[in-house]
């Protein structure tokens, strides 16, 4: 009997585990949306973060974040506001 309550315990941890990936983007995406919001900027609804490797240093993230109705340049350093630029169209690369 403790075996099968075992492996009943370990199958949804796994399947949670696997779809994780998936979610773990759309949370990127609302957590980037809602620090914006609380700065107050506008971001409608968030649909895509991307990691800026060129721009991000240790302790120091840089994301773009495409809004429906903006994006824009996040910089991160914990404890810390974010900094933000909003990136006119057509150059979101420098």
């Amino acid at each position: 009997m403790m075996r099968f309550t075992g492996l009943a315990l370990a199958a949804p941890f796994a399947v949670g585990l696997a779809a994780s990936d998936g979610r773990t983007e759309e949370t990127l995406q609302g957590m980037l949306a809602t620090q914006l919001r609380a700065q107050g900027y506008a971001c409608d609804k968030p649909l895509k973060a991307e990691r800026d490797d060129k721009l991000s240093k240790p302790d120091n993230e840089a994301w773009t974040l495409t809004c429906s109705n903006a994006t824009y340049r996040v910089s991160r350093v914990p404890d810390l506001a974010a900094k933000v630029e909003k990136v006119e169209e057509g150059k979101e690369n420098k």
